[in-house]
């Protein structure tokens, strides 16, 4: 099937210009925002709802500077030493969700020690909000015709425009399911419970480990990065970076689940 005509651009005012790239980092870190609100008024209480607004703008930065740092150092560190100005380039896409990651972990870190917040329980409640971000990025990926699939003969295969005159998997789509859609629907059931709600740490490794699991899954389907490729016995970056997320998941799993409830 042919990619749908959407222009990356959603509309211009002179110079300055509205991306669907960026509606969707606006949208996911606002709906977030307000999803975390509502989880933070349930018991056990973890923070009043002025310091999940408060945390909206760290968890900008982190987003920001962890998903550029992330691109930097994991995927193009020698395209970007050579070109230092494209670093601050974010306009131009390339942003690394496990940079990203990264970047939210520390800012949510400095925040609570700040604030004298659990940790492990503010953790819980923005694993159970960032699926929503991850949902609305992968969609835009597929609107930017960026991270597209590897060569398919399914039904749904596209023909990206700037992917060849091969039909591929619509790779970032799965990844919105796999990652978004189905990793929130299995958070938002899990987070109802209140037992589970009570072990800190048990919602935040669930998600850090299901997101790990995901990415893995839908890299099978997704066309490596052309100055990466493949690696030893046909896996990619995506997937090793992915490995240590799934092993800590599993960690504050089990760690949560030998803690005494309270």
């Amino acid at each position: 099937m042919p990619f749908p005509d959407i222009d990356p651009i959603i509309f211009e005012i002179g110079p300055l210009a509205i991306r669907w790239y960026s509606l969707a980092y606006i949208v996911g870190l606002v709906g977030g925002w307000q999803y975390m609100k509502m989880l933070a008024a349930r018991k056990p209480l973890v923070c009043d709802s002025e310091a999940v607004d408060d945390f909206l703008f760290w968890a900008t930065i982190g987003v920001v500077l962890g998903g550029r740092a992330g691109i930097v150092l994991f995927y193009q560190f020698d395209y970007y030493m050579a070109n230092p100005a494209k670093i601050i380039a974010v306009w131009e896409g390339g942003m690394s969700f496990h940079g990203g990651f990264l970047g939210v972990v520390v800012a949510a870190y400095l925040f609570t020690r700040k604030r004298g917040i659990d940790p492990l329980r503010f953790g819980d409640l923005l694993g159970c909000t960032a699926p929503i971000g991850l949902f609305f990025g992968r969609v835009a990926n597929f609107i930017n015709s960026e991270l597209w699939g590897r060569p398919a003969d399914v039904p749904w295969a596209v023909v990206f425009p700037n992917g060849g005159p091969v039909a591929r998997h619509p790779s970032q789509l799965y990844e919105a399911l796999l990652e978004g859609a189905v990793l929130f629907i299995v958070l938002f059931i899990l987070s109802r419970n209140e037992r589970i709600r009570s072990r800190p740490g048990m919602l935040m490794g669930i998600f850090v480990a299901g997101y790990g699991m995901a990415r893995i899954i839908a890299e099978f389907f997704r066309e490596p990065d052309a100055y990466i490729g493949f690696l030893a016995f046909g896996t990619t970056w995506g997937q090793w970076l992915s490995v240590p997320m799934v092993l800590i998941g599993l960690f504050f799993i089990l760690r949560s689940r030998s803690r005494k409830i309270s």
